[in-house]
């Protein structure tokens, strides 16, 4: 059963109306973006080209490899780790445990493609096979969440996210109900967090490139940058996995819908937007440009805070969401090997921008209920939250 009303967290995302309208608004954005990427005008704000029938979108062969590739990273997961992690301590005082091994699944995964590659393996023409691909993920998700929403209904109270059980259908679907769902110590949301999203991104932007120099010849210096950042964003990721054991997604969130969503088709799918319109869209970029946007990309070192002691110094006595700010300047240096032609690169940028600003407002009440007074002294000597001088 689920606490008494009393005791619940505040519903959010504007409650079960929101939380229904996200489910239809996210899928539909992701394949209007995917649609509008390879369209000639590649307006971000304009309708897309054409809207696929079901005959496109539904591929049973395509189902089948992304639940073999679900799969395989399934499998690399339950390798032996480099490293066994305790996540933070739960409402009954125990504390979790969690492979630290996505490094290790990120190099094997490397191997494998790297052998299937050299056996013949058509990489290159993945790009023309996203759209069924992507509607897969989308149905795996809906599957996935309403699997998750069934099993948390017998689980113990002490096992519920505070925010996923309001005792609407709809919002918990959405927001989910259990906070660390597992079969046995196969942790899904953990599991989800940082494998098959992110490995398969850069594995979408590889076949990018693959393609590119496969219609002119070699990949332009704008796809390799491309590449190489984000490459270097979801490897440093996997090298430091152990830091999500201590993010909101993990220790606040349940897992529904939308983290079900957003890590399974959101981010493959929707981060690879800047590889998918340089693939259609190719741009011109100089080495000079090229090495002002590695110098932007540079900023990304900016540190995050995992203790419990609230740091006044340093980043954190100009803004207190300083992590944040990095991420924001790591999107723009993601975004401007595109060029300034096109809004649609930049949607990431955008969307960040809401998605940090929202999660900010999160963080500072979660921050008020745990500091209290503390909190408010904090906010009185960095009154900036992202960005000094302006927010």
């Amino acid at each position: 059963m689920a606490s008494p009303q009393g005791s619940r967290a505040p519903l959010e995302f504007g409650g079960p109306l929101g939380a229904a309208a996200l489910m239809l608004l996210l899928p539909a954005t992701m394949f209007h973006l995917l649609l509008v990427a390879r369209s000639g005008p590649a307006r971000l704000l304009g309708p897309p080209p054409y809207l696929p029938g079901p005959e496109v979108l539904w591929s049973p062969r395509l189902l089948l490899l992304w639940l073999t590739w679900l799969g395989l990273q399934a499998a690399l997961y339950l390798l032996p780790a480099r490293k066994v992690a305790e996540g933070l301590e739960l409402k009954d005082k125990s504390r979790l445990r969690y492979p630290i091994n996505g490094f290790q699944a990120l190099v094997l995964t490397a191997l494998l493609v790297g052998l299937a590659v050299s056996a013949g393996l058509p990489l290159g023409a993945l790009p023309e096979v996203l759209l069924p691909l992507a509607f897969a993920a989308t149905l795996t998700a809906f599957i996935f969440s309403l699997l998750l929403y069934l099993k948390a209904l017998v689980a113990p109270a002490s096992a519920l996210a505070p925010g996923g059980n309001s005792g609407n259908p709809i919002y918990d679907f959405f927001l989910g109900r259990e906070l660390n769902p597992r079969i046995c110590s196969f942790d899904f949301k953990y599991f989800c967090e940082l494998r098959p999203g992110l490995i398969g991104w850069v594995l979408i932007n590889l076949a990018l490139l693959m393609q590119e120099a496969e219609l002119r010849g070699s990949p332009s210096l704008a796809m390799w940058l491309v590449n190489g950042f984000q490459l270097l964003y979801v490897g440093d990721a996997l090298w430091h996995e152990e830091a999500v054991l201590t993010t909101m997604d993990i220790t606040h969130d349940g897992f529904g819908f939308m983290l079900a969503f957003g890590d399974l088709a959101w981010v493959p799918f929707t981060y690879s937007l800047q590889a998918q319109f340089l693939l259609h869209h190719p741009q011109p970029l100089g080495l000079p440009m090229a090495s002002v946007i590695c110098l932007i990309k540079g900023l990304e070192t900016i540190p995050t805070a995992t203790g419990r002691q609230l740091l006044v110094s340093g980043w954190w006595g100009l803004v207190r969401h300083p992590n944040y700010l990095g991420d924001l300047i790591m999107a723009l240096a993601w975004s401007l090997p595109c060029g300034v032609s096109h809004l649609l690169p930049y949607f990431y940028l955008l969307y960040f921008t809401a998605l940090l600003v929202h999660r900010e407002a999160r963080d500072e009440q979660q921050c008020l209920q745990k500091y209290g007074r503390a909190w408010h002294e904090y906010c009185r000597r960095v009154p900036y939250r992202i960005l000094p001088y302006v927010y």
